[in-house]
């Protein structure tokens, strides 16, 4: 893996460890060579990511939707900085700039992107690794809604099993370097005559 995107908060939220681990995570990429995608900001956990990535040396590719370039206050020491449109163009962009996907907390914002790269995965689109990186048992409630919906018969257990899961950043890396694809996409059954 030459490149990962991180989807996480624009804001720090309350823990400290976690803060401390979105750090972390770009020191860690960068001292791996790994490329840094991720949403342009240099406030909250995207700060500190890219803050870790720069640290080391890395090399930190921001995309950035112009209506959200003012707000999210965008990072000016970052390697490029990609202005694009709107939310679709820049997931679409972090989708082509990068081999694997880790999601740290954040808001709304965080999970659709996240949501929205494992169903492209699900449907086949793309078989790149997608991992949580779960920092103090932040996703583990979402982590047990996903059981939920497997249990329900609302997700098949391939496709839950595509989104990885680990508590060191090292440890979602080696399980993102060792994923295997789910080989056959998701489609809708046919009905039984």
């Amino acid at each position: 893996m030459d490149s990962i995107a991180v989807f996480c908060g624009s804001s720090t939220g309350n823990d400290s460890s976690v803060v401390k681990t979105a750090f972390k995570l770009g020191e860690i990429l960068a001292s791996q060579q790994i490329q840094l995608v991720y949403g342009g900001a240099k406030v909250g956990l995207m700060g500190q990511v890219a803050d870790g990535a720069l640290g080391k040396n890395g090399k930190v590719i921001g995309v950035i939707p112009d209506f959200l370039k003012c707000k999210e206050v965008f990072h000016p020491q970052i390697t490029e900085l990609i202005v694009v449109e709107t939310m679709h163009q820049r997931k679409v962009k972090m989708h082509e700039l990068s081999d694997g996907f880790i999601a740290l907390p954040g808001g709304y914002g965080t999970l659709e992107e996240l949501f929205e790269i494992i169903t492209w995965g699900q449907l086949g689109l793309h078989q790149k690794p997608i991992g949580i990186l779960n920092c103090n048992n932040f996703f583990d409630s979402m982590l047990q809604f996903l059981d939920t919906m497997v249990t329900q018969g609302f997700l098949k257990q391939e496709n839950r099993e595509m989104l990885l899961v680990h508590t060191t950043a090292e440890g979602l890396l080696e399980q993102m370097r060792n994923y295997t694809p789910v080989m056959t996409p998701k489609w809708i059954e046919k009905e039984q005559t």
